[in-house]
């Protein structure tokens, strides 16, 4: 887990530095149309069909909704925002998914988690800063993905158990392209990648495949309820990331933010793994 972590947080910086040569849509397309050709390949190595019938069940069509709109707004956000702090924001998908799964599935969720959920948001809400100055409207674009990736996990619960995790990658990176899509047609500005942002978009690539693989091992070969928790040092390679890399410079209200967030997000683990 803190391996795919790593990956991941490595595949949005090279994402952040490609955008400075192309446009965004574009980098996301070449990315997802490679990323779904590589599943693509594993799905019909494992003998298993490329159209499943469950494509087209509404869990799925919801899924592939949600999952468009986390792809589209939270790379919007890297790319417009500092590394960290959209990382940061990204880090409140679990407290969403449990609110979700009581609201949406009547899953049992007790004051505490409630209140550990409430303590969350209000680390977001430390990051963002809204009313006062340094706020900027930029940084809800990351709260729209973190809600996308909230609703595509929810969705995922409720999707055919007959799809395989090579099947769900094809299509998380099909939406993936689609989301680059969507951004080209309307930004436009489509131009022939020079040599330095064909080798970062060929390393985003390599780290997406690479940090899927490791977190889908992950999570079938250890228990979730241990796993899960080492979800967020994708928060601290991010922050590294960005100092290093990108020179951004993480303030004290957004370190006490992450701070509450990782805190509320490893107690409303804890609690579930209890109960």
């Amino acid at each position: 887990m803190v391996a795919a972590m790593a990956g991941f947080a490595v595949e949005d910086m090279f994402l952040k530095a490609a955008t400075a040569h192309i446009p965004l849509g574009q980098a996301l397309l070449i990315f997802g149309l490679t990323g779904a050709a590589f599943f693509a390949l594993l799905t019909k190595r494992a003998g298993e069909t490329l159209l499943h019938p469950a494509l087209l069940s509404r869990p799925l069509l919801i899924r592939s909704s949600f999952e468009v709109a986390g792809r589209l707004f939270y790379s919007l956000a890297i790319a417009l925002t500092p590394l960290s702090t959209a990382s940061a924001i990204l880090q409140a998908t679990p407290l969403v998914v449990v609110a979700g799964a009581a609201l949406l599935f009547g899953e049992r969720v007790g004051w505490r988690r409630w209140t550990a959920i409430a303590t969350g948001f209000a680390g977001v809400l430390l990051i963002l800063r809204p009313g006062v100055e340094g706020f900027t409207l930029l940084s809800l674009v990351t709260v729209a993905g973190m809600i996308g990736f909230a609703g595509r996990d929810l969705a995922t619960r409720a999707a055919p158990p007959a799809l395989s995790n090579r099947q769900l990658g094809l299509i998380g990176m099909t939406m993936l392209a689609l989301a680059g899509a969507v951004i080209l047609t309307v930004t436009g500005g489509a131009r022939l990648p020079d040599a330095t942002a064909t080798a970062q978009i060929a390393a985003m690539t390599a780290c997406g495949i690479f940090a899927y693989n490791a977190l889908t091992i992950a999570m079938r070969t250890g228990e979730v309820s241990v796993v899960t928790p080492f979800r967020y040092t994708r928060l601290v390679f991010a922050m590294i990331l960005g100092t290093l890399v990108f020179h951004e410079r993480t303030d004290a209200l957004t370190l006490a933010g992450s701070a509450l967030i990782v805190a509320s997000g490893l107690y409303t683990l804890t609690r579930s793994r209890r109960r």
